[in-house]
């Protein structure tokens, strides 16, 4: 690849990365909704103020990163971020029902896919 193309498919790939978590993050920030309970579930406060919080991060983080604004530190906190949300919102070891499985399997394994790419951002 030459470096003419090189620097925009990195600014794209950042790009596509921030996206699902800007989007995530504003719909967190800005209507918690019942994404408390998954707080609860997992014995931590139950707060909508802390997923607020954390949709903030996600937000600040992924513009940054789409942006190209301290794109490892962006990456990082996202990476803590969305860790920490996979664990917590998307437990489907814990679903009994098939269908809650497979939707909370499907979530997990797109932010593990997001978390890949953020942790690429990393060590680049």
């Amino acid at each position: 690849m030459s470096q003419g193309t090189r620097k925009p498919c990195r600014q794209l790939g950042r790009a596509m990365v921030a996206s699902p978590l800007i989007y995530g993050g504003l719909g967190a920030a800005r209507e918690p909704g019942m994404r408390h309970k998954a707080l609860e579930r997992s014995g931590l406060p139950a707060s909508q103020e802390l997923v607020r919080l954390n949709g903030g991060v996600m937000v600040v983080g992924g513009i940054a990163l789409a942006l190209g604004i301290k794109p490892k530190l962006a990456a990082f906190g996202l990476a803590t971020s969305i860790t920490a949300t996979t664990i917590v919102g998307h437990p489907f070891w814990r679903e009994e029902d098939d269908a809650a499985r497979k939707n909370q399997s499907i979530q997990f394994y797109k932010n593990a896919a997001i978390l890949g790419g953020l942790l690429l951002e990393i060590v680049s």
